[in-house]
């Protein structure tokens, strides 16, 4: 049954066409993530489904008597009432007051807020987020419309969330860049792109292979019109005359052509700047610990950077994360232990909270800020090119700060701090209001990235693609290594509360063998989804390092009479050589693993 229709809405900011002519039906059982870059208009759509913004033109029909719940991307309360009143008014009181406000409390506890009488401007931005879901959830509703729902939830409320959403009976329609979220919850993707809205039936990992295949039939249907244009303008060139019917639409036709409206391959996001020179001192961290009032956070943290770590710290929210990232930038300082960092360690903090940017200034007048010109693996290149590398076109790049959206902003502050030419990324929650196709060239950045990389996540895809190591807190104010990606994580995470719960059973007397710690894995079946990852890109780079290789020893060769670029080549050489066997030998490790796992 539709609950919903939507018939040739267009809404315009500005000079700017957000939405146009979008035409689609949202039915009882739908469950739709919507996607795009930052500033397509995401938000948007979903306010005007909500009946919280008017389309300029077109029109919405409902069903009779449909309720909607609509947690919107910024959630407004009355300051005059506490947290908990404000949830109990804007849930639909089909029931009696204290049931209502009973299971108001306990949903507040269950996502974090555990004094619900407390006032909302005392709430930081992720707990009113937090509290607006709770409202949204608790309202009865036919069609369920969700802005960012993942944003400041930690791994185990996305877990639960994720439950509730899939027991929920009823349609719902999201905005999220989580993208194992949309794969688990989601049965529908909406892409919106260049004004217009695009459906595809299944999950997000659907998705990917149905756009690829609307990608490239697009494309090849416009390299066929291209090449028909320019064989009709050469007819037309050489003095074509509308003298027949037939010629009259040739050159209808060839007009037709000329003013399409040219299919072209995607924009990415990219950005290849040059890091800085990283010396043999990295940062050491020496029995860190940090509390607040009676609140222990964490205590004896004691670690020793490595040269391309790539360090992945979770948690629940509250436990300390985003401290230990200021404590390891300098921004505070630890109640124990010391960090000492190297000489030649340049940081980039992406955190989340950033310094406001002037609301006057345009996106060139930031990115000019912090140079001209800028340096990566291409050369030189100018700020505006490096703002359009960014998806900031050239008409964007002369918009003020205060007209971007929020994703607009954070990817802006992303763009300043990689600029920067750091050798350590320390990354604090950097998927939040970051749109997939930012994220996902974020992630092929880093995969191409000489430098440390320190990042808090909540965003279980973006941890296993990124990470190579896990620093989790633990309620004994530990932080525990675990080595892979959040995948790997679980894995040992479960295998031991197993052993934990076997440990507790006493043994039967006839069996005298010492206990173990830790149960012995489950034979595997197939690579892990890091390794797997790795695997696939491990021959890439083996050639790019042996082509380096035999590029420097050509070098040499000319560099012969040159003793001081002799040996730096020589050092450069030795260099890639140790890192081409390094790679080598992992690639060999991984491929054994697959034919046994074919065996």
């Amino acid at each position: 049954m539709i609950l919903m229709t939507l018939e040739g809405i267009g809404i315009t900011f500005g000079d700017t066409a957000i939405l146009q002519n979008v035409t689609q039906g949202i039915d009882e059982y739908d469950r739709i993530g919507v996607i795009g870059i930052n500033g397509t208009g995401k938000s948007t759509l979903l306010a005007i489904i909500a009946g919280a913004l008017e389309a300029d033109e077109g029109q919405i029909i409902r069903r009779s008597g449909l309720k909607v719940s609509y947690l919107p991307q910024n959630p407004a309360f009355d300051t005059g009432r506490s947290v908990l009143e404000n949830v109990v008014q804007n849930i639909e009181q089909d029931r009696e007051f204290w049931n209502v406000q009973g299971e108001a409390a306990a949903m507040l506890e269950k996502l974090g807020i555990e004094d619900p009488s407390v006032m909302p401007e005392t709430l930081s931005g992720g707990q009113r987020k937090r509290a607006a879901l709770a409202a949204a959830l608790l309202t009865p509703s036919d069609l369920l419309i969700l802005d960012e729902p993942t944003n400041h939830l930690d791994h185990e409320m996305i877990e639960w969330l994720q439950n509730q959403l899939e027991s929920y009976r009823g349609a719902l329609i999201m905005v999220t860049h989580d993208r194992y979220f949309l794969d688990e919850v989601t049965t529908t993707i909406w892409e919106i792109d260049r004004a217009n809205v695009y459906s595809y039936p299944g999950n997000y990992e659907k998705y990917l292979q149905t756009k690829q295949e609307r990608m490239n039939f697009a494309l090849a249907a416009e390299r066929k019109m291209a090449q028909l244009y320019k064989q009709d303008l050469a007819w037309i060139m050489r003095g074509a005359r509308a003298r027949s019917t037939k010629q009259k639409a040739h050159i209808r036709r060839f007009e037709a052509l000329r003013d399409r409206e040219q299919i072209v391959e995607e924009r990415n996001v990219l950005i290849e700047s040059i890091p800085s020179r990283m010396g043999n001192k990295t940062i050491e961290a020496r029995g860190l610990g940090k509390s607040y009032g009676n609140k222990r956070l964490f205590r004896d943290f004691t670690y020793t950077f490595l040269k391309n770590d790539r360090i992945g710290i979770i948690g629940p929210n509250g436990c300390g994360k985003s401290t230990l990232l200021k404590i390891l930038t300098g921004r505070i300082e630890a109640d124990e232990g010391s960090v000492e960092l190297g000489q030649t360690i340049v940081m980039g903090y992406f955190g989340q909270e950033y310094e406001e940017l002037p609301p006057t200034d345009t996106v060139i007048d930031v990115v000019k800020s912090i140079g001209e010109y800028i340096r990566t693996a291409d050369g030189l290149i100018t700020a505006s090119a490096m703002c359009e590398r960014f998806l900031f076109i050239k008409s964007k790049q002369y918009t003020p700060v205060a007209k971007l959206s929020g994703g607009e902003k954070r990817r802006l502050h992303l763009l300043r701090v990689l600029m920067g030419a750091p050798n350590v990324l320390i990354l604090d929650e950097p998927t939040n209001d970051l749109d997939i196709q930012t994220l996902q060239i974020l992630e092929d950045y880093l995969d191409h990235f000489s430098g440390i990389v320190i990042v808090v996540s909540h965003d279980r895809y973006f941890l296993d693609r990124v990470v190579n190591r896990i620093f989790s807190f633990e309620p004994d104010g530990l932080l525990h290594q675990s080595e892979g990606g959040y995948e790997e994580y679980l894995v040992r995470k479960e295998g031991l509360s197993a052993d934990e719960e076997a440990d507790s059973t006493p043994a039967p007397m006839e069996t005298p063998a010492k206990k173990q710690k830790y149960r012995a894995p489950a034979e595997r079946k197939k690579l892990t989804f890091s390794e797997q990852r790795e695997y696939d890109t491990l021959e890439g780079i083996i050639d790019e390092l042996t082509e380096k290789s035999e590029q420097l020893a050509a070098h040499m060769l000319q560099a012969s009479t040159d003793y001081v670029r002799l040996q730096e080549l020589a050092e450069e050489k030795q260099k890639t050589d140790e890192k081409l066997e390094e790679k080598i030998e992992r690639f060999l490790t991984l491929q054994e693993l697959v034919e046994s796992f074919r065996n």
